[in-house]
């Protein structure tokens, strides 16, 4: 049972430890799983390659996630959705296919600490991490979600694009500048945190009781959760619990079984 992670650079990445963990839940002496450095411009054929060699799946990490979309023979509903692929299995009859288990590790991440269904929703930022998880969201039935960005125009293309799916969940698109109104789950899908930048949002938009969100993870609390405390909210997670998550959604795809997420978490989190 051979399994690795393909990205560049890929030294940082924890799913070797995530996924060994997982293994040993069940016992599973021959789960082995590698992380890969694959180059730039050979992506694709690292990936081949490595099935060929006995691989039966892969996860793909930054910045290969569009180029496994292309790669996929079929995409599940959610890969297509976010027309980005982070896992990779190699089925029975030879064909790959693409999955992205972002969303659904996002949204058990979330859902440990709070519902989501009937909340107002405020996604920040309309890149690939913004659109990998909103499928999900809107599977969980909440009151509505709104996405702001910092070009309005790229998160209300973005919105349109998902009418078609919201199954009656109001969609709402617009720029920083344009934010208002109070939100209970609030998620930071932009990059600001790895510079330390602060969004430029008012205060006002995080509800009494609401819970701050942020994809990035660290040591300390990120950019975007310092500013969550700094408008009073007290419940503030950062998206540790979501790599693991996703790295789960992977490994039930692949085995079948699904782990235990709490211990590993645990695990990480002591390490950061």
């Amino acid at each position: 049972m051979r399994y690795a992670v393909f990205g560049n650079p890929i030294a940082h990445s924890k799913s070797p430890q995530i996924h060994a963990a997982f293994a040993a839940q069940f016992g599973l002496a021959d789960f082995r799983y590698d992380k890969l450095l694959a180059p730039l411009d050979g992506f694709a054929a690292s990936v081949r390659a490595f099935f060929a060699a006995g691989g039966r799946g892969a996860n793909v990490t930054v910045p290969f996630k569009e180029e496994a979309c292309r790669l996929a023979d079929m995409l599940s509903e959610r890969a297509a959705a976010a027309q980005a692929v982070n896992t990779l299995q190699l089925l029975e009859d030879g064909r790959i296919l693409g999955d992205n288990t972002d969303g659904a590790g996002l949204v058990a991440d979330v859902l440990r600490h709070t519902g989501i269904a009937g909340k107002r929703v405020l996604l920040l930022g309309a890149g690939g991490a913004a659109r990998g998880v909103l499928l999900p969201l809107v599977a969980q039935a909440p009151a509505s979600i709104t996405l702001a960005n910092r070009t309005a125009a790229r998160a209300e293309a973005l919105m349109a694009e998902f009418a078609s799916k919201a199954a009656g969940v109001p969609l709402l698109g617009c720029g920083f500048a344009e934010l208002s109104g109070e939100f209970d789950l609030l998620i930071n899908a932009t990059s600001a945190s790895l510079a330390g930048e602060a969004l430029p949002i008012p205060a006002s938009v995080f509800a009494p009781g609401a819970l701050a969100y942020d994809m990035m993870y660290g040591k300390d609390e990120t950019a975007f959760l310092q500013q969550a405390a700094a408008a009073g909210v007290g419940q503030r997670v950062d998206g540790l619990g979501m790599l693991v998550g996703q790295a789960a959604e992977a490994f039930a795809l692949w085995t079948g079984k699904r782990p235990d997420v709490a211990p590993v978490l645990a695990q990480l989190r002591a390490a950061l």
